[in-house]
This record gives structure tokens, sequence and C-alpha cells, in this order.
């Protein structure tokens, strides 16, 4: 059963979310590569490296950042940039691949199909390579309670984006992967519930009467062809 109402609804998180990001950058070295944290309560952060790695790809020349980092509740953006680089390289590629983009825990439950990885094989690689990258999310909270009334704090989004060219005020150009985001009041509740038992019991009910009605619908249409077949034959004998 699904639900909307508007809440904060994992108050215990302390105002974060925990996010997970795998993306290849397969023309970028990896010193090169950081990533940014900002967000409207006054976060700047450049070049977080908690719960992250770099993955050499192409032989050096490209490279894999995985990172597991957490959010404030409110507007913000973290970036893949190479803002955090002791030298700007003179042309950065940001052509990519977005492996995986999550919010919260993760849910895999058979009946909840929803957007909670929606930027899953974003492909970029043909993109141009100084083209920065805006990714628009809006994010909506999630909860999924099972029938032993444990829950699970997830979260869904929604994703727009657009490609542009950017110029510092020096006149060079230093492109980035943004990811900009806001969050939605709305949650969406899952919860898994058992079928009552008078709802089974009903349905076992209809079962048999309709067999029994099947059955005297077949038994009485074999009965009338059989009544009929007689007299054809009683005709034949007179």
């Amino acid at each position: 059963v699904n639900e909307l109402y508007v809440d904060d609804p994992d108050k215990d998180s302390g105002g974060k979310i925990e996010v997970n990001l795998n993306i290849s950058l397969p023309n970028l070295h990896c010193e090169l590569v950081g990533l940014d944290i900002q967000d409207e309560m006054g976060r700047h952060e450049v070049g977080h490296i908690d719960n992250s790695m770099k993955i050499p790809l192409n032989n050096g020349d490209g490279c894999r950042f995985e990172g597991r980092f957490s959010i404030n509740k409110v507007p913000g953006n973290f970036h893949v940039s190479t803002h955090s680089a002791t030298a700007q390289p003179q042309n950065p590629d940001m052509t990519h691949v977005i492996h995986k983009l999550s919010f919260g825990d993760k849910l895999q439950v058979h009946n909840v199909h929803g957007a909670f990885n929606a930027l899953e094989g974003a492909d970029k690689l043909s993109s141009n390579p100084l083209a920065s990258h805006d990714y628009i999310l809006k994010i909506v909270p999630t909860v999924y309670e099972d029938m032993s009334g444990k829950q699970r704090y997830s979260y869904q989004y929604t994703v727009a984006n657009k490609e542009y060219v950017a110029y510092s005020h020096t006149g060079r150009i230093i492109p980035a992967i943004w990811f900009r985001y806001d969050l939605s009041p709305i949650t969406v509740k899952y919860t898994e519930r058992r079928q009552p038992l008078y709802r089974f019991i009903t349905s076992i009910c209809a079962i048999i009467g309709g067999t029994f009605t099947v059955a005297g619908i077949l038994d009485s249409c074999i009965f009338t062809a059989s009544e009929a077949w007689k007299k054809i034959q009683l005709g034949k004998m007179q």
C-alpha cells in the first residue's frame, strides 16, 4: 500500500542524507578529479576525500570516482571537477558515464518500482569535452515499512540536464559536472501488509462457488445435448 504525505520521515538522521556516487571520466587523470560540496547552510567543501576512491582507467589516462558522503537537507550541489587540483589542466575533458547516483538506504523490494537510481547509465562520452554538465535533481523522500514494522529510508529523484561551456573570470574554460538538488516536501510511503483472513476466505468461497456454477452449466449443456441426441436417434428409428 502506498501513500503520500508532507513530512520529514527520517528525523533521526541529523538532517543528513547519505549519497552514493560512482562515475567514470575516461579522459581525465585521477590526480585532477575532485568532489566539491556546497549548500545553502554555508557549507563549501573543496576536494572532499572521506569514504572516496579513485581508480585509474585507460592506463592512467582516465579515472573512476566512487564516493559515499552526506549532504544537508537543504538545497545545494555537489560537483565533480578539477577545482581542487594543485594545477589546472589546459584542456580538461569532462566526458563521463554515470554508473550510480543514489540517496539513502538501498531498497530492493520486488513490488516497489521507482526512480532510486535515475541517472544509472547516463552516457556523455560523445559530448563536447570542454562542456560543463548540469544535472538538476528533485529528491523525493521515500519510506518502506515491512510487515514487522521496520522502516527503511531512501530517496527517489527526478532529473533534468543541460550542457554548456563555462568561462572563468580569467577567460579560461573550467568545466565541471554539477548535481544541483532540492528536496520535495512530499514523502512517499510504501507499507507492506498481509492480506486479511476474511479476504482470503471470501476468495476461496468465490472460487468454489464459481467452480460449482461452471460445473452446473456444463452439466446442463451436456444433459440437454444428450436429450436432443436421443430424440434424434428415436426419430430415425421411427
